[in-house]
């Protein structure tokens, strides 16, 4: 299978590389690749021709997209109808990666495929946008989400993953706290990108959820994270109302794989396994 990796520095796309060598993948940075430059980007993959288009490309500042929402929709709407003309054209897949930020978070269990989006920040209204784009215009396409990302990459777009951040901090001795009424599933890019790889050569197309499994508040990932790594940390619950941020995140956002349990698909380990691998 020949296929377009956008964004294959960042964490989940280095994952993505390791998990698809068995595939005659075309690994484009964004020196190779600025999504927001359509021409180029269009003549890229026509010189490529590859049979999938696989985007993990996003604006994903979330705070800094309710300032900057022309670079957001330029990015996760805009480009990502650039690359749906594309992969028209050549009559390939797109695989593009949304959000949990889709939700308005006020649900009670896990959103499934068929649960309504509704976001309530520039960032999940532009992924969104993007999302309705995908399942309007692209002949074919996967569309996946997911959330609470992390990766042996770390987050170049975020200066480090959470689970670095937290590590850092811990090492400076500083006192931690981190919002206990965000319920959340952290997903470890390792496994994400190998469910993307098992997935890829079946004939399923169409919107996906894929997390790790269970769920868990951002303050008990954190103290998860201390314990699997044996430190003793000055951490302590609040809640989002202390830690005001500019863009309003859902208070719940577990996703719910379950068209890939329908399909026997499913491989996605526990959150908390998945963290003790991503830390060994």
């Amino acid at each position: 299978m020949k296929i377009a990796l956008l964004g294959a520095n960042g964490q989940l796309g280095q994952d993505l590389q390791a998990a698809l060598h068995s595939h005659d993948v075309s690994a484009l940075t964004r020196k190779d690749f600025d999504v927001t430059n359509h021409d180029r980007a269009r003549a890229v993959l026509m010189e490529i021709r590859p049979s999938v288009v696989l985007n993990t490309t996003a604006y994903h500042r979330v705070d800094d997209c309710e300032e900057h929402a022309d670079i957001a929709y330029a990015v996760n709407a805009l480009a990502v109808l650039n690359l749906i003309r594309a992969a028209n054209e050549l009559d390939a897949v797109l695989v593009h990666i949304s959000t949990d930020y889709v939700f308005d978070g006020n649900a009670q269990q896990p959103y499934t495929e068929r649960s309504e989006p509704f976001p309530l920040s520039v960032y999940g209204n532009s992924k969104l946008a993007g999302e309705f784009l995908v399942r309007t215009t692209a002949r074919k396409y996967i569309l996946i989400r997911t959330c609470g990302l992390y990766g042996a990459a770390g987050s170049h777009g975020k200066g480090g993953n959470f689970v670095q951040t937290m590590l850092a901090k811990a090492g400076r001795g500083e006192s931690i706290r981190v919002v206990n009424d965000q319920l959340i599933t952290p997903t470890y890019t390792g496994d994400l990108a190998k469910q993307i790889a098992r997935l890829l050569p079946t004939t399923q197309l169409g919107l996906f959820h894929m997390t790790n499994e269970g769920s868990c508040t951002w303050y008990e990932f954190a103290r998860a994270i201390f314990e699997l790594s044996g430190i003793e940390a000055d951490l302590s619950p609040t809640t989002s109302d202390v830690y005001k941020t500019p863009a309003i995140r859902p208070k719940y956002s577990v996703l719910e794989n379950a068209r890939l349990k329908d399909l026997g698909l499913n491989q996605m380990r526990h959150w908390r396994d998945a963290l003790a691998a991503y830390l060994k």
